[in-house]
């Protein structure tokens, strides 16, 4: 039996954002330990349109965790130690570009780190690496997604730049002008470190972002953002949002392999840290 026709491992991983805590139906619920504490969630091992998938919701299944407050590093290394190595993140974002409508996705291909104080390295020392980063998510799993909108019809930009903010208060007007001077087409709070972390363990990783406001509402007729809005936005949406999922998942191709970014020894020593201690 291989690794990925286990019951409690899989090569494809969702990771869950805001609106989206459940994914999987008849899904063995699997607690992992990791040596830099708990990840959001426990996860969700099961199929997926044919393909195992073990999903984990971001912000725990009852949205009960801040942004800011996310183990990422803890989320990552769940994951990969139950096999998978291409990761779909959901995301809400906020548009700052009149191209990308509220309703509307984006498959960002690069981004700004505005957080702080977030830790956003497997590798703090002694074992030292540096991280190629200049195209922060995976071109592979990012062609699916494209694929799987344009199938569905949705109305989305195939490319874009998300500024990822601390959170998880929403922007000012003046901070929202300025991450559009920095060229950013969307903002949101959760995918850095995420996608770095990603890939640090040579993990595939990919946003699909769902444009649910226009941040401070800078376009004519528009209001600023609400959690009310988002959430709501979120729920009507979730349909849709699960079916490109699904899509994509199903057309990952079987000896799929993601960049080698890391030294894959290096990699291998970090999965090979004590669980009980980081």
């Amino acid at each position: 039996m291989s690794a990925a026709d286990h019951p409690d491992q899989a090569r494809i991983g969702v990771i869950g954002g805001s609106g989206l805590y459940r994914l999987l139906e008849d899904a063995t619920q699997v607690e992992v330990g990791t040596p830099y504490g708990s990840p959001s969630s426990p996860l969700a091992v099961g199929l997926l349109n044919g393909e195992r998938v073990a999903f984990l919701a971001r912000h725990g299944t009852g949205h009960t965790i801040p942004p800011q407050r996310v183990n990422y590093r803890a989320n990552l290394w769940a994951l990969a130690s139950r096999g998978v190595v291409a990761i779909i993140g959901s995301s809400a974002v906020g548009s700052l570009s009149p191209a990308m409508p509220s309703e509307s996705f984006v498959v960002p291909d690069q981004l700004i780190d505005r957080t702080r104080d977030r830790i956003d390295t497997f590798y703090d020392g002694p074992d030292v690496q540096h991280l190629a980063f200049a195209d922060p998510f995976d071109p592979g799993i990012r062609r699916l997604l494209i694929d799987a909108l344009t199938s569905r019809s949705e109305r989305f930009a195939p490319t874009g730049t998300t500024v990822v903010i601390s959170g998880p208060r929403f922007s000012t007007r003046a901070e929202s002008k300025g991450w559009r001077s920095l060229g950013a087409d969307i903002v949101n709070m959760t995918q850095y470190p995420e996608a770095a972390l990603a890939a640090e363990l040579n993990l595939g990783y990919a946003s699909l972002s769902f444009v649910t406001d226009t941040d401070t509402g800078h376009y004519v007729g528009d209001e600023p953002v609400t959690a009310d809005v988002v959430f709501r936005r979120l729920s009507a949406a979730r349909k849709r949002i699960t079916g490109v999922i699904g899509d994509a998942v199903a057309a990952v191709p079987t000896g799929y392999a993601p960049r080698d970014l890391i030294d894959p020894d290096a990699v291998a020593r970090v999965m090979a840290r004590d669980r009980s201690s980081p």
